[in-house]
């Protein structure tokens, strides 16, 4: 009586155990959103083709990586990023915002508040290409599709991939040097010292190598002599400084031609210089038309930066997030592909970017609204190049 008691108990757990799984299997299929049409960029990447996807997701998390590498995170992308993908998605849509200061644990941890709060699309600058991979495995998991958005995260479960072509920044600045090295360097003097991004950005080694395509060459022929490269950790202004003040150190301040990835650090290059009384003497690029560096190629202490419509790049993520809530076929969004490490092909759209110099500025940044007069023209005479 007693064995047949417990095993009558036992049946009825066996089934309750049962039946609880069908029920949450059924809730599994059925969370989130209906499957359907939303999987289209997840699928092809390698990203979940299951029930959400995105399919009728009106709240997105949207992650920046910091503030000090570059003022444009903040002054322009924040700001762009939540209107374009408000206006796209309407008055029900909701946007979490959050900058990760530099951390990669803290954008994790930011990635799984947002998932926690029921956002089912996430755009993501990452921190670390490496470290955020982590983040696109948390969200797949729970069928949320990632946008890797200006920096590609090292994952194949992506769903689309949204930047500029990166190599081509690298081009432009590179070419930039090609075609004027001349007007600074003479007979025997013709060094050039390069400040790149951080190994742990994606778009650093990408912008790396394009300025190589264009100037290697001319390491190769004799015209250049390249005597200094370093990459700087996190973007950091005050490191790449560090690192300009060393490359003048150790050449005896022989420098002609200093390239700096980005604005910020040709400005932090330009202080060193500076203290040297070599701005303006040697040819210092950059990168983002940050108002700072267009003010510096006004002052005549850098020659050129890599304009990046950021309006574009946020705009394209938007689509492509309309894209997915609605699950429409983002085709014609798409214009191109980006492999990550272990060889998956996003999907993805790329802007094109613009070299800009004194004789361009009016005509670029100014005409469009990027940076304005009086931001760029502080302390610069009046009429100065067309713009002041």
């Amino acid at each position: 009586m007693n064995v047949f008691s417990r095993r009558g108990k036992g049946l009825a757990t066996m089934a309750s155990l049962a039946l609880l799984i069908v029920l949450l299997a059924a809730c599994g299929a059925g969370g989130g959103a209906p499957a359907g049409g939303g999987s289209t960029g997840s699928s092809s990447s390698g990203g979940s083709t299951g029930a959400a996807n995105g399919k009728g997701c009106t709240k997105v998390g949207v992650l920046m990586p910091d503030s000090a590498s570059s003022d444009r995170w903040e002054s322009k992308d924040h700001p762009l990023l939540v209107k374009s993908i408000s206006a796209v998605l309407g008055t029900t849509v909701h946007v979490d915002y959050d900058n990760a200061q530099g951390n990669s644990a803290t954008q994790l941890s930011q990635a799984e508040a947002d998932l926690t709060k029921g956002d089912c699309i996430l755009v993501v600058a990452a921190n670390d290409s490496g470290e955020a991979a982590a983040i696109v495995a948390k969200a797949h998991a729970q069928n949320v599709p990632v946008i890797a958005y200006d920096r590609l995260i090292q994952s194949k479960d992506l769903a689309y991939y949204v930047s500029f072509d990166n190599v081509k920044v690298g081009e432009l600045q590179g070419q930039y040097i090609a075609d004027h090295y001349k007007e600074f360097v003479s007979s025997g003097h013709s060094n050039v010292s390069l400040i790149n991004g951080s190994q742990t950005d994606n778009n650093a080694l990408l912008f790396s190598k394009g300025v190589h395509n264009k100037i290697d060459p001319l390491f190769s022929s004799k015209a250049l002599k390249k005597v200094y490269e370093q990459f700087t950790p996190n973007w950091t202004p005050a490191t790449a400084q560090t690192e300009m003040e060393a490359a003048l150190t150790a050449n005896h301040n022989d420098i002609q031609i200093a390239y700096a990835a980005n604005d910020d650090m040709a400005n932090a290059s330009i202080a060193a210089l500076k203290a040297q009384h070599l701005n303006g003497k040697v040819l210092v690029t950059g990168q983002d038309a940050t108002g700072t560096g267009i003010h510096n190629i006004l002052a005549g202490d850098q020659a050129m930066t890599a304009y990046k419509a950021i309006a574009k790049e946020a705009q394209a993520t938007a689509d492509l997030v309309k894209a997915l809530s609605q699950s429409t076929d983002p085709a014609s969004l798409i214009n191109g592909s980006v492999e990550t490490s272990d060889g998956t092909a996003i999907k993805s759209v790329l802007e094109t970017p613009v070299a800009v110099d004194k004789t361009n500025i009016a005509t670029t940044v100014i005409a469009d609204g990027y940076v304005t007069k009086a931001e760029v023209c502080q302390g610069i005479p009046a009429g100065t190049d067309g713009v002041c």
